[in-house]
């Protein structure tokens, strides 16, 4: 063969070459974003359109907060975007964050039974009673509809979801990606039979990923269900919701677990407002709160709280022990990683608020949590 055939039979080889593997990248971005459409979730319709036009929170084709408020507030001379890349907050731990395997629960009469396992981020485990009531399970890489990209976990889940126990109840504050999650609500579908009580519209994703109709309860605030003796009430929040383009199309609950004897208060993702000390009058007192603390910023101050705002929050519910969440798990801020707990850990010494503030995976034993041991500060 002549060198000049040579020649063009060797590029259109590369030509070749790089179009197959062009082809290729572009099926496993394909194939990897094959979910990405299912995990935006559902819309309303039909029946539950109509139930949520009926709801006091719906108007003019969305759900509103009880006050008016703004998710994001404009700082003149402020560029979030910068400081995002810029930054000098140290927004990730500098060693591995501690897992603890939950111990078995104490030998006790369950009539008083009170324990919570939190799992990282929102995840936590109520032990009510007898009775096991999961929030907001995210088992996720990431808290995105992507297995690409979004927010990473900056440590593993403490145990694996085929080694939680048989669930009575699973809740759903609302339907951002870090608290609710598709893949994660796949598999229990498939290991528990335990129903899902969600604010109404999210029942929407929940059909859309296959959890049959019997198993989606929808509540509207100040609705209760009850569930294996449980009384389950879905209260309200200050927040915002949507997974796609959509904004505020499903709506979003802070939630009151009671039993015959305990009561637990978890706030979902809310900014402080005045409702927390309405949900206390009407609901309290409770033997322990599940307090928001993490992903704050001056720029969204009305839709998540400052640390020392759980600490009011808490306060105003009439609340008993203390244990944070939404901390730890995802870098949603711009904020210090251990800034949240340490302000929080200041402000309830202040004002004589008990706290617990475990490792992810350890059990707290409401009536004899451990003692504040300041075990981030080795990691952070």
């Amino acid at each position: 063969m002549a060198p000049a055939e040579r020649t063009n039979v060797e590029r259109s080889l590369g030509r070749r070459m790089r179009g197959a593997a062009g082809l290729a990248a572009l099926a496993g971005l394909a194939w990897v974003a094959r979910d990405v459409p299912a995990a935006l979730g559902g819309r309303l319709a039909g029946a539950r359109a109509e139930r949520a036009a009926r709801s006091p929170q719906f108007r003019d084709g969305t759900f509103h907060n009880q006050a008016g408020t703004r998710t994001m507030v404009a700082e003149p001379g402020r560029n979030l975007l910068r400081e995002l890349i810029f930054g000098k907050q140290k927004r990730r731990p500098s060693t591995a964050v501690p897992l603890l395997r939950p111990s078995a629960p104490q030998a006790a009469d369950t009539a008083d039974e009170l324990n919570i396992v939190w799992y990282g981020h929102a995840s936590a485990l109520i032990e009510i009673e007898g009775r096991r009531v999961l929030l907001d399970p995210v088992w996720s890489e990431r808290c995105s509809p992507s297995g690409l990209v979004g927010p990473r976990r900056l440590h593993e889940p403490p145990v694996r979801l085929d080694e939680l126990p048989p669930l009575d109840a699973i809740l759903i504050s609302h339907d951002h990606y870090d608290h609710l999650d598709m893949a994660t609500v796949r598999e229990l579908v498939a290991r528990q039979s335990a129903p899902f009580l969600v604010p109404l519209g999210v029942g929407a994703h929940l059909d859309r990923w296959g959890v049959p109709a019997d198993r989606i309860i929808e509540l509207d605030w100040a609705e209760s269900h009850r569930v294996a003796g449980l009384e389950i009430t879905a209260t309200a929040a200050q927040h915002f919701s949507g997974r796609g383009l959509r904004r505020d199309g499903t709506l979003w609950s802070s939630w009151v677990v009671a039993g015959a004897r305990r009561k637990v208060f978890y706030t979902g993702d809310s900014g402080y407002f005045d409702g927390y000390a309405a949900i206390g009058a009407e609901h309290g007192p409770f033997d322990v709160t599940l307090m928001q603390i993490g992903a704050y910023d001056r720029a969204w101050p009305s839709i998540h709280m400052f640390p020392e705002e759980a600490v009011d929050a808490h306060l105003d519910l009439r609340g008993g022990l203390l244990i944070p969440v939404h901390w730890a798990t995802f870098n949603l801020a711009l904020h210090d990683w251990s800034e949240p707990v340490n302000r929080l850990w200041a402000e309830a010494k202040a004002r004589d608020v008990r706290l617990a503030v475990p490792r992810p995976g350890e059990r707290v034993v409401v009536d004899d949590p451990p003692a504040v041991d300041g075990w981030w500060q080795a990691v952070a």
